[in-house]
C-alpha cells in the first residue's frame, strides 16, 4: 500500500522531545517505522537539560538515578552514554546533622553485599541521627513495607505520613530517614505523598535487591546525554527531528490515519505519541480519546528549586551529601561537570580555579518564587554551618534555577487520575512521567512511559515487538 505522502512505510509522529518522547521515537524507529519527532524547544531533553552561564555549563537541576532504574539505564546504553553517568559501587550517602546538641554530626547510609534486608542492617544500627528505639521502629516499618503491594488502590488513598504514624515512626525518624529519601524521590513530604508511590519507592529502592539503591549521576552536563547523544542516536536510527516546532492540533483524517498540524504544515501519520505534559496533552487530545479527559487537569504539579554557588576554592571533598537540621537538603559538587577547574587560586597554571556546588531543594512550594537576594541571605550562612571551609572562601557567583512544574504532584489519589499509554483512539498513545507507570515523576518513569507508548503504538499497527526490559531479563 502506498500512502498519500508517497511512501509505503508506516509513519509515526512523536510530539515532545523529552526523555519519554526520545525513548518512544527510538523504539518505533528500531521497529522499522519511519519516525518524525517534533519538539517545541530548541533542544531535546525536556526538564533535564543544560545551559551556558559564562564559563560554566549548568544543569537546570541535579538529577540522579538508582541501579534499580533499569529503563533509564537502558536509555543510557541506547544513546551510548552509560560511561558518562556511572553508578556508585555501593550505596553510600553522607548525612550531616548540624542541629545536634553536641555539634555537627556525620552519619552514613550505606549498604553491604549481604542479602535484603541485612544489606542495610549494619548501617541502620550505627546511624547516629536516630535513637536505638527509633532504629528498631524503622526496622519494623521496613518489614511492614516489604509486605505491601504498591498497586493496591487503597494505598493510593492515604498519605505516607499517616502510614508512618500507624507504624510507630517518630517525627525525628521521618525527618532523618523517610523524608530524607522520600522528598528527593517523590518531590513531596510524607503528608503530601501517596502511600502507594512511597511504598513503590522504598520497596523497589531499598527492599528489592542489595544494590537497588546505588546512586548514579552524570559526570558531564545533562545536555550531553539528553540532547547531544540523544540526537545522535535519533539521527543514526533514521528519526527526523524537528526542533522549534509547536504542534497545534492532532486529528483523524478521512482515510483513518492521523493528521498532525505543526507550525504551518501538516503531517500524516499511522501512529501518534503525545509525549508532552498533561495539560498540553489535554489540549491536543481529540474528542473521545479518553473517557474522562478532564482528569488530566486534576494531576497537579510540584516545583523544585536549585541554588548554584561558585566558590573561589575547594570547600567540599565529597561528591555529595544530605543535610539535617538545615533548610539545605542535598548538596552536589558539579565542578568537573560544569567545566570549572577545581583547585586553589594560582595553582592551576593560570586557569580559573574554584568549586561549584548545586543545592537541590525538592518540594519547594514555599520558596519557588523567593527573590534571589533573599535566597542568598538564607542559604550562604547555612552552607557556612555545614561546610566550615566556606567561611574563608569568596563567592564568585550565586544564581538560581526554578522549575515550577518540575514533576507531577504525587498526592494521595493521583493514581486514579494517571492514564495508561493506550487511548480509545487506535494509534494515539500517551507518554510522560505523569502517565500510569507505577513510578513517581523521575527520569526512570519518563523512559518507562516512552517504552510503553511505543509498545502500544506498535501493537495498534499489528507490529510484533518485545519490551527491551523483558529482553534484558
Amino acid at each position: 500500500m502506498t500512502y498519500r505522502d508517497g511512501t509505503s512505510e508506516r509513519h509515526a509522529v512523536v510530539v515532545g522531545g523529552g526523555l519519554a518522547g526520545v525513548t518512544a521515537a527510538l523504539r518505533l524507529a528500531d521497529a522499522g517505522l519511519r519516525v518524525t519527532l517534533l519538539e517545541n524547544r530548541p533542544r531535546l531533553g525536556g526538564l533535564a537539560f543544560s545551559f551556558r552561564r559564562g564559563e560554566l555549563t549548568v544543569d537546570n537541576g541535579q538529577h540522579v538515578y538508582l541501579r534499580c532504574c533499569t529503563a533509564y539505564r537502558w536509555f543510557l546504553d541506547r544513546v551510548d552514554g552509560a560511561r558518562l553517568a556511572p553508578l556508585q559501587p555501593r550505596l553510600d550517602v553522607p548525612v550531616l546533622d548540624v542541629a545536634h546538641p553536641g555539634g555537627p554530626r556525620l552519619g552514613r547510609l550505606r549498604r553491604t553485599a549481604l542479602p535484603v534486608p541485612l544489606h542495610l542492617a549494619g548501617s541502620l544500627a550505627r546511624y547516629p541521627h536516630l535513637s536505638l528505639a527509633e532504629r528498631a521502629a524503622v526496622g519494623r516499618a521496613a518489614f511492614a513495607l516489604k509486605g505491601l503491594d504498591p498497586a493496591d488502590p487503597a494505598l493510593d488513598g492515604i498519605d505516607f505520613a499517616t502510614w508512618l504514624r500507624r507504624h510507630g515512626q517518630s517525627p525525628r525518624a521521618v525527618e532523618a530517614l523517610w523524608d530524607l529519601v522520600g522528598v528527593a524521590t517523590l518531590n513531596a513530604t510524607a503528608p503530601n505523598a501517596s502511600m502507594a508511590l512511597a511504598a513503590m519507592v522504598f520497596r523497589t529502592g531499598l527492599l528489592s535487591d542489595p544494590g537497588a539503591a546505588d546512586i548514579g549521576w552524570s559526570r558531564v552536563p545533562l545536555g550531553e546525554l539528553h540532547d547531544t547523544l540523544a540526537r545522535k542516536a535519533l539521527d543514526t536510527a533514521g528519526v527526523r527531528t524537528e526542533l522549534r516546532t509547536r504542534v497545534s492540533e492532532v486529528g483523524r483524517a478521512d482515510d483513518g490515519r492521523w493528521n498532525v498540524t505543526a507550525g504551518t504544515g501538516r503531517l500524516a501519520a499511522d501512529a501518534v505519541v503525545l509525549a508532552v505534559p498533561q495539560r498540553e496533552a489535554h489540549a491536543l487530545l481529540p474528542e473521545g480519546a479518553l473517557d474522562d479527559p478532564d482528569r488530566l487537569l486534576g494531576i497537579g504539579t510540584a516545583p523544585i528549586l536549585n541554588l548554584h554557588v561558585v566558590y573561589d576554592r575547594r570547600v567540599l571533598r565529597r561528591p555529595f551529601f544530605a543535610a539535617l537540621g538545615s533548610p539545605v537538603q542535598w548538596v552536589f559538587d558539579r565542578t568537573d561537570a560544569s567545566g570549572l577547574t577545581a583547585g586553589v587560586p594560582g595553582g592551576d597554571g593560570g586557569r580559573r580555579a574554584g568549586q561549584y556546588l548545586a543545592l537541590s531543594q525538592s518540594a519547594a512550594e514555599d520558596e519557588i518564587d523567593t527573590p534571589v537576594s533573599v535566597l542568598r541571605e538564607r542559604y550562604l550562612p547555612e552552607l557556612e554551618r555545614l561546610l566550615p571551609a566556606t567561611r574563608g572562601a569568596r563567592v564568585r557567583d550565586f544564581f538560581v534555577t526554578r522549575e515550577r512544574t518540575a514533576t507531577f504532584a504525587p498526592v494521595p489519589g493521583v493514581g486514579r487520575l494517571r492514564p495508561g499509554a493506550r487511548t480509545n483512539a487506535p494509534g494515539l498513545c500517551l507518554a510522560g512521567s505523569w502517565t500510569a507507570t507505577g513510578w513517581p515523576a523521575t527520569m526512570e518513569g519518563a523512559v518507562r512511559s516512552g517504552l510503553s507508548a511505543a509498545g502500544a503504538a506498535l501493537a495498534a499497527l499489528g507490529r510484533r515487538h518485545e519490551h527491551p526490559l523483558e529482553e534484558a531479563a
